[in-house]
């Protein structure tokens, strides 16, 4: 963000009157702006309803703590898809245009039907599993860094940040190695909206997402029944009873669920990482002089970074917050990207400060039942990545603006140059 265009989205956040507020506008985040008009909502009107949206009406929830009384209570807010599910563009969940199908998957329920669904896949990320996916995650990692042009640029989003991700993917689903780069772009046409510059119609959305569909069940018919089953994704939802009979709009659902929960939050936190750095000098040398700070700076590039800005639940009864009347049925965002920004809740929210004390004190990985299941395995993968990089590189030099996503939802980067320097 240039720092006309900061002055210009500050003038305009504090100019705009309150009920001309739209922070979903994706334009904003694509340009790195939201910031300015989250800040004024949380100082004048943290429980903020706009009535009037591209994606209807809808209350912002941006302080902390308001974010996690919502996140905490499915009793009152509710994931459901059929109410209109996890984010704020109801054709995501929904489907729109010709031949749409609406997704439902295990985050877009509550609990029973969630708890189930979810136990069904969560070993993959338990201690065990996640101790014998280290050396794999090493060795792949240490191979895309020595395959890296060092004092040239390059583009460390695909190079880097997509490469390790997918990968990790293929291997969490056992999916054919060659065929990797697929999961990332239904990872992307899953969260995309047309104009994005990844869809330009629903209707080509739903046809590349049916493609994936016919892949996966494709490698469910021949896992379904395996004598020898592997320890992979697609054989845990085959084999749970709570999964096994799903209807195609929930197989698909939980797959494409499955795929970005596993892309976005890892790979957009390894670009955030070295932008963050490439902008805090001080913090670069802080963590050179004591690689052992990297564990903890891990949570702060998360908090930072915040992959995913928001997520959206459905008031089931009338209630209160903040001294706002909220009315069943209405659309409840919470804004992760502006609760990790409180001033109230966390100390110098706008600084990246890799020694802050309680780093994991942050909303990104949500919180409750939805807490996402595999933040452990997210923060390994950055671990090992930063442990890496500090064997090899002196510094990642920043070349450029970072390109960004236009996304309300995905917090991401289309690229990123930069320049390596050796030790």
């Amino acid at each position: 963000m240039t720092a006309l265009a900061a002055a210009i989205a500050m003038s305009d956040a504090e100019s705009l009157p309150l009920d001309q507020i739209d922070v979903s506008r994706p334009e904003y985040f694509e340009q790195n702006v939201e910031g300015e008009y989250f800040r004024r909502l949380r100082r004048d009107d943290p429980v903020h309803y706009c009535a009037d949206s591209a994606y209807g009406p809808y209350w912002s929830i941006t302080k902390f703590n308001d974010i996690m009384a919502v996140d905490t209570n499915h009793q009152v807010f509710s994931s459901d898809a059929d109410l209109g599910g996890i984010v704020i563009d109801d054709a995501l969940q929904k489907g729109a245009g010709e031949g749409a199908m609406k997704l439902t998957n295990f985050i877009a329920m509550d609990p029973p039907r969630h708890d189930d669904q979810r136990k069904a896949v969560s070993p993959i990320v338990a201690p065990t599993n996640l101790a014998q996916l280290e050396g794999t995650i090493r060795e792949r990692v240490i191979r895309v860094l020595e395959s890296l042009p060092v004092g040239e640029m390059f583009d460390w989003v695909p190079n880097v940040s997509i490469e390790l991700t997918t990968q990790m993917l293929a291997t969490l689903f056992d999916f054919p190695f060659e065929d990797r780069h697929k999961l990332t772009r239904w990872s992307d046409v899953t969260t995309a909206e047309p104009g994005s510059g990844i869809i330009d119609s629903w209707e080509q959305r739903t046809a590349e997402l049916l493609e994936c569909a016919a892949y996966f069940q494709r490698l469910w018919n021949e896992r379904v029944n395996s004598e020898k089953p592997s320890f992979d994704l697609i054989t845990m939802l085959s084999r749970s009873p709570a999964t096994r009979n799903m209807p195609p709009e929930e197989f698909l659902g939980n797959i494409v669920l499955l795929i970005v929960g596993g892309n976005d939050t890892t790979r957009n936190s390894m670009t955030g990482g070295v932008l963050a750095l490439g902008q805090n000098s001080k913090e670069w040398e802080k963590l050179k002089a004591d690689p052992g700070l990297i564990g903890n700076m891990v949570s702060e590039i998360i908090r930072w970074q915040t992959p995913l800005s928001h997520m959206r639940r459905t008031a089931l009864v009338d209630t209160e917050l903040g001294g706002k009347k909220i009315r069943k049925g209405d659309k409840v965002v919470m804004w992760y990207i502006s609760g990790n920004r409180d001033e109230d809740a966390i100390d110098r929210p706008d600084d990246f400060i890799i020694d802050r004390p309680r780093a994991r004190q942050h909303l990104s990985f949500g919180f409750g039942v939805h807490r996402c299941v595999g933040n452990r395995l997210a923060e390994m993968q950055l671990r090992i990545l930063w442990e890496e990089i500090l064997k090899r590189f002196s510094r990642i030099e920043l070349m450029g603006e970072p390109v960004r996503v236009r996304s309300n939802f995905v917090r991401g980067y289309a690229s990123l140059p930069v320049k390596l320097h050796a030790l």
